[in-house]
């Protein structure tokens, strides 16, 4: 059976996540409806990443089985057509050898959060941001958001709901950079836990406002213990924008 690898772009508001499930409408079950319908057969699509409700991706990765072989550029087409008005767009698509899975073959995901730290309502960026109208200061975040790098127990930035067998993670990289009025947060690791980034950005934020100071936020992560977490960042801000493969 041939397979097809997508590259897969979604506004995540109106979906309950990634991951098919039963209590509302997912983006999964949105790319497999419109498979269905383009090839008239059930197809799983299995993703690189279970983004959380009012999650969005710019560069999800994920991968199905056809029955029949088709042109790549014609298997693209034919799923956006059915997809048609989701907000759900395969940006790209390629057949690869059947050893391929996008999540287990995945070495590096890349994760973007952005706030818009200003007072005036979100015209174009609401439910895309973060809107935080007290003042951050972009460059304390940086600086505290350099304890969370290297190999730790996140239990500290980890969901009570984490189905991950250990809370011990390896964060490559953390950069806090503010452009005007957005702050983006942009993190990298091989795998993630249960609402770790957002977890970090809602305690990152108690450093900007001044209510943190770094040691606060080393004691946080070496408590490992849920409650010493601040605040989690609502999902509005959180973006999967990349994940890398072996060459």
């Amino acid at each position: 059976m041939p397979r097809y690898r997508l590259l897969i772009e979604y506004d995540g508001a109106p979906y309950v996540g990634w991951q098919r499930q039963t209590n509302g409408r997912a983006v999964q079950q949105a790319i497999e409806e419109a498979v269905a319908a383009f090839c008239g057969e059930p197809a799983t699509v299995n993703g690189a990443g279970r983004t959380d409700t009012g999650v969005h991706a710019l560069g999800q990765v994920a991968h199905i089985h056809l029955v029949r072989e088709w042109p790549a550029d014609t298997v693209r087409d034919a799923i956006n057509a059915h997809l048609r008005p989701e907000p759900v767009a395969i940006l790209r698509v390629e057949q690869v050898h059947n050893d391929f899975d996008a999540r287990f073959s995945a070495v590096k995901r890349y994760y973007r959060y952005v706030i818009v730290n200003r007072r005036a309502p979100l015209a174009l960026d609401s439910g895309r941001a973060w809107q935080v109208m007290k003042p951050l200061d972009a460059a304390a975040m940086h600086e505290a958001g350099q304890a969370l790098v290297g190999h730790h127990d996140f239990t500290t930035f980890r969901s009570t709901e984490c189905q991950s067998a250990s809370p011990v993670k390896t964060l490559d990289r953390l950069t806090v950079v503010r452009d005007g009025e957005r702050i983006v947060v942009d993190c990298s690791a091989r795998s993630f836990l249960h609402n770790q980034v957002r977890s970090m950005v809602g305690s990152l934020k108690l450093v900007g406002e001044g209510k943190w100071a770094v040691a606060d936020l080393k004691a946080a992560l070496e408590a490992r213990d849920r409650t010493a977490c601040g605040p989690v960042a609502p999902p509005d801000g959180l973006y999967l924008v990349k994940v890398d493969y072996p060459d």
